[in-house]
């Protein structure tokens, strides 16, 4: 394999590499920091499969929850059960700084399954804040606005806009590796135009969405504050409306932003390999909390996962049925085991 000379020669930027100073080769080292890491990330990658499949086994079989908002989740679920199945295994056998080093094809598979992987979980999140502020804003319009068909079509646009982000992204990057250095075109595809596409246009759009969700769900509380004169059950209301907002843009925002904000500075230099790599690892591991914040605040999705953890959903003579309880004036989901 060819490696790029000179590439931090010496520097020790990853527990498991090592560069040897005289051969200028990449070769890889068995240390105990190496072996943690290692298990650290497959830790990672069990949570993240374990997580979402608990998501897609509780939509598929209870069909309470086949609703045009859960197929979304579903969308989100299998992607980011797909990440950790694919992405996560090549990403520890190749990891970025190996494949900044040795440009195989096994680099270039990792990368392709990265691209279309993660792009499709944003523009799934992306998908999602739509269905919340039809929910919310629209409530009346939100039936005819958002269903089954209409989902269906947002969920083959985000896979297929994804995939030719990702044709985009290799494309460029086979073509600066026979152009060298002149080909313009290509850094700008590659490093503006892609990034531009698959994150900060679906983040604005986000922001744009969740803030108005924040505004119009603040101006009925405070039109039930007038109904009822409960300030009390208003101001609850109203915490708890910007409590998940800011949970739900500021895990993806921190998930997200640093690696795409490192990887549009690439253009300028300065940005170590061990930042990168992390960086990396860091927008990864949004497909383990994926499921935490989209599911698991949903009491009816928590009920399921009891129901699913606990093997009852194995037990041929037992009716497993989400029915709607009202206690004391709230509503709640929960599962009703009828034998």
């Amino acid at each position: 394999m060819d490696t790029e000379s000179g590439f931090y020669d010496g520097y020790d930027f990853h527990p498991c590499y090592e560069i040897n100073n005289v051969s200028k080769t990449l070769g890889r080292t068995s240390s105990p920091i190496c072996t943690l890491l290692y298990i650290f990330l497959g830790f990672l990658s069990v949570i993240t499969v374990c997580g979402n499949l608990l998501v897609i086994i509780s939509i598929v079989y209870f069909k309470q929850l086949h609703t045009p908002s859960n197929y979304l989740i579903v969308s989100l679920a299998v992607t980011d059960l797909l990440v950790g199945i694919v992405v996560f295994p090549l990403s520890m056998s190749f990891s970025l700084s190996f494949c900044l080093h040795f440009r195989d094809l096994f680099c270039k598979i990792r990368d392709s399954f990265d691209v279309v992987l993660s792009t499709t979980s944003i523009f799934n999140l992306c998908c999602i804040s739509v269905d919340r502020y039809y929910a919310v804003c629209q409530p009346l319009a939100y039936r005819s606005k958002i269903n089954t068909s209409v989902v269906l079509v947002m969920i083959c646009m985000s896979w297929g806009v994804s995939v030719l982000v990702a044709i985009g992204f290799i494309v460029a990057e086979l073509n600066q590796e026979k152009c060298q250095e002149n080909c313009f075109s290509d850094v700008v595809l590659e490093k503006i135009l892609a990034p531009i596409f698959s994150f900060y246009l679906p983040v604005i759009i986000m922001l744009y969405i969740y803030l108005r969700i924040y505004l119009v769900a603040q101006r009925q509380a405070r039109s039930i504050q007038n109904a009822v004169k409960s300030g009390e059950s208003v101001s609850n209301m109203e915490r708890k409306a910007t409590k998940t907002l800011a949970i739900v843009m500021g895990v993806f925002l921190m998930c997200w932003f640093p690696f795409f904000l490192c990887f549009s500075f690439q253009l300028l230099g300065g940005v170590s390999v061990p930042v990168y790599e992390t960086l990396n690892w860091l927008t990864l591991s949004n497909s383990m909390l994926n499921p935490f914040i989209y599911a698991f605040f949903y009491c009816w999705f928590r009920s399921a996962f009891r129901i699913i953890i606990s093997g009852k959903i194995f037990q041929v003579s037992t009716q497993l049925q989400l029915v709607l309880l009202r206690t004391t004036g709230q509503t709640r989901y929960s599962v009703v085991v009828m034998e």
